[in-house]
């Protein structure tokens, strides 16, 4: 890259995600400078030792001062109070994104506590592990994954050059971008990421609470399916309590239709329903056949630094930075 798509960036929230977003920018060329603000002495600690950033602190405020690009990575429901720590010391067209698994109530946080003078494009980038952490951060985990961006439906020249320049940047990192209107986003992101985590935060506590059956078994026996669900199980709690609470009512319908379906398959168990239970494992297994062919999971498993899994698209934990 000849020049860097914002000279400087500061990301607030140093977990797996910002760090990884600084280190592919940083390898990308996409910034020069970078600030970063994380209300845990620990990460700051580790931030420092790391040197991949060029101010390091605990205020957001000193960090956004003269960012080109602010990055909110901390919970959810944290969004609304990094933000009015930082609103002050904004400046005039400055970018404003987050990395955030649910984009309407973070969009409605945003705008709320920003000024009007900078612009606001909540984002997600569909990518994570179940680590956590500055040293979590890896260069690579945007390549070939989708970030979605969820602009306001605004059509003024200065605010769509905004965006399409938060495009560039992501695009720089290894990115596929795509705009989506944010409440669409929430619906699409509780079929794909948020109930899965759900389901598997409930069986992997349901085989825990088994009786007769041992936790050492369940650890010892585990076969692929169950050892797939405690991979995500294992996501950073504090992010996926947020996650529910802000995006309960995409996550209920979902949850509504699964249980429906949940209760027509345990009737063609009951009743020996071979033919129909062939059906829907052949129409399930073509859908992940297609993710496969889509690019978001190889045959194998896909690997990032250091051998840690990536995750399934929608998974984007981060530690808890507020």
């Amino acid at each position: 890259m000849s020049s860097p798509v914002y000279p400087k960036m500061a990301v607030i929230g140093c977990g797996l995600i910002g760090a990884s977003v600084i280190l592919a920018a940083r390898a990308s060329g996409a910034v020069t400078h970078v600030a970063v603000a994380d209300a845990s002495p620990a990460a700051r600690e580790r931030v420092t030792a790391l040197g991949f950033a060029d101010l390091v602190t605990a205020d957001p405020a000193e960090a956004v001062k003269d960012a080109d690009l602010v990055v909110f990575a901390v919970p959810v429901m944290a969004m609304g109070e990094a933000a009015r720590a930082a609103a002050p010391a904004l400046k005039t067209g400055a970018t404003v994104t987050d990395v955030g698994s649910v984009k309407a109530a973070v969009a409605e946080a945003l705008i709320e506590a920003l000024p009007k003078s900078c612009f606001v494009i909540p984002g997600h980038p569909i990518a994570g592990t179940e680590q956590s952490g500055p040293d979590a951060g890896f260069a690579e985990l945007f390549q070939n994954r989708w970030v979605i961006l969820t602009p306001q439906a605004r059509d003024d020249e200065p605010y769509l050059d905004a965006v399409q320049r938060l495009r560039d940047f992501w695009t720089a990192l290894g990115a596929q971008v795509e705009l989506m209107d944010d409440k669409h986003h929430d619906l699409v992101l509780a079929v794909t990421s948020h109930l899965p985590h759900l389901i598997a935060y409930t069986i992997v506590g349901a085989a825990a609470d088994l009786e007769g059956v041992t936790r050492g078994e369940v650890m010892k026996y585990s076969a692929g399916g169950f050892r797939d669900f405690t991979r995500i199980a294992a996501s950073d709690p504090t992010m996926w309590r947020d996650v529910f609470l802000s995006n309960k009512d995409a996550v209920l319908e979902i949850l509504g239709r699964f249980t429906e379906d949940l209760q027509a398959m345990s009737r063609a168990i009951r009743w020996g329903e071979g033919d129909k239970l062939y059906e829907h494992f052949s129409r399930t297994r073509e859908i992940r056949r297609g993710i496969i062919a889509a690019g978001q999971e190889s045959p194998e498993p896909n690997f990032g630094r250091d051998h840690r899994p990536v995750l399934e698209a929608g998974d984007t934990p981060d530690t808890k930075a507020q």
